[in-house]
């Protein structure tokens, strides 16, 4: 009754008409620098910031939480729409999202993926208000080998599950792990596999990979395929809003995604990726099971369970920011600088000595989550009008949206020149049918992987026995060896139903 209490007087700040004005510029704000390729949530909070220095500090909070979800949001719009994540979590959401709107659905998507943000956002700032000190405890338990238990989790639901030829998987994994390693080791200080190239000793960004997998990779496939559709082909918008199939086939997805992402914002591995990815498989293999999967074609559950987990763990990151002063991701970093502007100083007391903003930042985030879906979703058809412009156009718009978001991260000329080289091996990944989801995972988490392993085995004085002793460890391990065990035997039982050869009438070789 207590949470209640201190709750209800976090809405009656934040419910009046100047801090809800202040959280509606946040989260339209947030969500038109999320829409920017490079830029995202953390480019959001961080450009915005100044704007704040002028507001009292609940105005100020408040704000943050719109510009905090409008900018986790962005990133989906083209996602779905052009196939360029504006963020990393969103990259899953292009896979299905796409492929949607490629099929006339962009409406749908966009509308699933709006719903599936609130969905998550909603449960998961309930989860922050009244069990934030159980999820700080939940956290303490992680250690190195917990950080890379997680991360082979990632990796090997990824190849088994994600994709449909384990052996190609495989193969695009260690393509994304070698790139993570490009540049200076933060232990070492050794120079790996830069080619004695200046310009990647800090390694290769993930926003460049990203972009160019995804975005130049598809125009560049689109334009050099000889069974390509005409260029002036106009893809259509759809109808504007989600049928009841559409409902009934997103609601669990959506309640299943936000399950995976609450306990991944509580610790630092990687962000929403994780969760994301994990989501993803997961409604894939459940399709699967199903027998009547269209992942890969435009599945809308591939849409609303990763926006979900993306949303849910974007919330439960404030667990640890405001419980321990431990930023999850660089936009919690980023909203931790913000605190201290004010006077604050996150951690076990906080919750005690500023009471009265922490609340009202709490109840700010429920309103940021319900504008969020108020601004959004009546505008899903008026974003997916922007399909019906030629194809030719739209492409080259996307290019040049591409370009000018890869510049206008670090303001590197040699960035551009990477982004269209990887655009060029993502051309030769879908000639070849490799996949490229594997790709992107390793590069995201392949520093965790390798950071935290190095880590344990310090720890345990070069033991690799150190990687099993922990009971959090074991649960990931057994959970990803069940996961492989069902993807295998979905393969066996696929195996098994396709007609074999007729035996009694081979067919005859041709002359």
């Amino acid at each position: 009754m207590d949470a209640l209490s201190l709750l209800a007087g976090g809405f009656a700040d934040a419910l009046t008409p100047a801090n809800l004005l202040w959280c509606l510029v946040g989260v339209v704000l947030g969500t038109a620098v999320g829409v920017l390729p490079g830029l995202g949530s953390s480019m959001a909070v961080a450009l915005l910031l100044p704007l704040t220095f002028l507001l009292e500090p609940t105005a100020a909070f408040i704000m943050f939480a719109g510009i905090y979800y409008g900018g986790q949001f962005g990133g989906a719009t083209t996602s779905i729409l052009l196939n360029t994540p504006g963020q990393s979590s969103s990259i899953v959401t292009a896979f299905e999202g796409y492929a949607m709107a490629r099929s006339g659905r962009a409406s749908q998507a966009l509308a699933a993926a709006v719903l599936g943000s609130f969905v998550g956002g909603i449960v998961a700032t309930t989860v922050v208000a009244f069990f934030a000190q159980r999820m700080v405890a939940f956290a303490l338990g992680f250690g190195p080998a917990e950080y890379f238990a997680l991360a082979v989790l990632a990796f090997v639901s990824t190849v088994a599950v994600i994709t449909s030829a384990p052996a190609r998987g495989v193969a695009a994994l260690g393509v994304g792990l070698a790139l993570s390693v490009v540049g200076i080791d933060d232990q070492t200080g050794a120079v790996r596999m830069t080619l004695g190239v200046p310009q990647v000793l800090d390694g290769i960004d993930i926003v460049v990979v990203t972009v160019g997998l995804l975005a130049v990779g598809e125009v560049l496939h689109c334009g050099f395929r000889p069974d390509g559709a005409p260029a002036d082909r106009v893809i259509a918008s759809g109808a504007p809003w989600l049928s009841r199939a559409d409902l009934r086939r997103s609601w669990l997805p959506w309640l299943r995604g936000t399950a995976v992402g609450l306990p991944f914002g509580v610790v630092p591995a990687g962000g929403a990726e994780i969760p994301t990815f994990l989501s993803y498989g997961m409604e894939k293999a459940l399709a699967r099971r199903r027998g009547n999967s269209e992942f890969g074609r435009g599945a809308i559950e591939g849409v609303a369970g990763p926006e979900a987990a993306n949303n849910a763990t974007t919330a439960t990151a404030m667990i640890p920011l405001l419980g321990l002063g431990l930023p999850t991701s660089a936009t919690a970093a980023v909203m931790l600088a913000a605190f201290q502007q004010y006077g604050m100083q996150p951690g076990p007391l906080l919750f005690e000595g500023d009471a009265d903003l922490v609340w009202a930042l709490l109840a700010s985030m429920f309103v940021g989550t319900v504008l969020l879906l108020v601004i959004n979703l009546p505008f899903a058809p008026l974003w997916a009008r922007l399909l019906r412009l030629p194809r030719r156009h739209l492409y080259a718009g996307l290019v040049v949206f591409a370009t000018v978001g890869v510049y206008a991260a670090k303001g590197s000329v040699f960035e551009v020149g990477l982004l269209y080289a990887v655009g060029a091996v993502g051309l030769l990944m879908r000639c070849h049918g490799i996949p490229v989801a594997p790709v992107l995972i390793g590069v995201i988490l392949g520093p965790l992987a390798e950071g935290e392993l190095r880590r344990a085995m310090a720890a345990g004085q070069g033991d690799p026995a150190v990687l099993l002793d922990s009971g959090i460890a074991l649960g990931l391990y057994a959970l990803m060896l069940a996961g492989v065990a069902i993807a295998v035997a979905a393969a066996l039982r696929a195996r098994r139903r396709t007609p074999a050869p007729d035996a009694e009438n081979p067919p005859v070789a041709a002359p």
